[in-house]
């Protein structure tokens, strides 16, 4: 068993260092830098953790010896969670202070060896993957509705049963252990779960028909086409524009692609894909938010509507209320609505 064990953790460190090998020359990515940065970092340390998690270290290493190593495993739930968040919110950026939390993570579970007994900072010991799994799942499945790209779709499936299955069944099996360290048969299952799991999703992030992510130009290129030989597809398209358009459906409050699809009397995978492929948008709710901006600064630069409440703008272009509508503005224009109304009146 500890030969087998011990092929296995060999394998799961390859694997890792392939991933790094691949990720590194993207490191200044344009658009994707922190998700190879994120990648990277959570593949080192789920080589150090394979390694500090043998049978052997466990039990022939010291306390003080260990302890660098359980840090650095410990600050792998952090990871994950930054790691799901790169892969599946688009728009995410690493800020100074997710560095700070790895960081204060790492060194508690790295001061191992000063509070071992202690059953408070034991419980935190166990709490803290589970809790930042449940981060890394909330990650995961909030955006999965409104996400467009169906490829993302399925890998959430793998992240959400795979990443965060592992971690609720390796602290229990550490609950359950006499003193937290895991039996050989345990440990191989540890190994083994975490193998699989690296392979699956190194194999959907870094195979040849994903390879474009790597390879974007700085200026994203233009939407492509629906395939011309979809009648449905096309008809669904030209159906889509009357609603948005001359309709203004997006200024439907709560408007959802559920919805949409209903009143389009298509099924959502269909109608996700002509936004997608169609119209180049990787998420709903962003496709619905720049059709209700356009129309808001539209009226907003309009001198006939110059006396019109802002507020009663962004609620006739369908925002719920005055909060997300400025924060989305902002975003968008780098000013707030009424600061984009007088420059545009001024200029006019």
């Amino acid at each position: 068993m500890a030969l087998i064990d011990a092929g296995l953790r060999g394998a799961l460190v390859a694997v890792l260092i392939l991933v790094v090998l691949v990720l590194l020359p993207h490191w200044r990515h344009a658009r994707h830098a922190d998700l190879v940065r994120t990648g990277i970092a959570l593949s080192l340390s789920s080589a150090v953790q394979a390694v500090s998690a043998s049978p052997w270290a466990e039990h022939e290493l010291r306390c003080a010896v260990q302890a660098p190593g359980i840090g650095i495993s410990l600050g792998s739930a952090v990871l994950f969670w930054l790691f799901a968040r790169a892969v599946f919110e688009d728009g995410f950026r690493l800020r100074a202070w997710h560095g700070v939390l790895w960081a204060a993570v790492a060194l508690f579970g790295a001061t191992i060896c000063l509070w071992w007994g202690w059953w408070p900072a034991l419980v935190l010991l166990r709490a803290l993957p589970i809790a930042f799994a449940a981060l890394g799942l909330a990650a995961v499945v909030g955006p999965w509705r409104v996400d467009l790209v169906e490829k993302r779709r399925r890998l959430r499936g793998l992240v959400v049963g795979g990443g965060a299955s592992y971690a609720v069944v390796m602290v229990a099996l550490r609950i359950g252990a006499p003193n937290g360290t895991l039996s050989g048969a345990a440990a191989l299952g540890d190994v083994a779960m975490m193998l699989t799991l690296t392979s699956l999703v190194a194999w959907q992030l870094l195979r040849p028909r994903v390879s474009g992510l790597w390879d974007e130009d700085v200026a994203p290129p233009p939407p492509p086409a629906l395939p011309a030989e979809d009648p449905q597809d096309r008809a669904l398209a030209a159906a889509l524009a009357r609603l948005m358009g001359e309709g203004r459906g997006y200024a439907q409050e709560g408007l959802s692609l559920a919805s949409l699809a209903e009143q389009l009397g298509t099924p959502e995978y269909r109608l996700r894909r002509v936004i997608n492929q169609g119209l180049g948008h990787r998420n709903f709710n962003a496709f619905v938010n720049g059709l209700r901006l356009l129309e808001a600064k539209r009226r907003l630069a309009d001198p006939s509507e110059r006396q019109l409440p802002v507020l009663t703008i962004a609620l006739d272009v369908g925002f719920g209320s005055i909060g997300p509508f400025n924060r989305a503005f902002k975003a968008d224009t780098g000013l707030t609505p009424t600061e984009f109304r007088q420059k545009a009146l001024a200029d006019s």
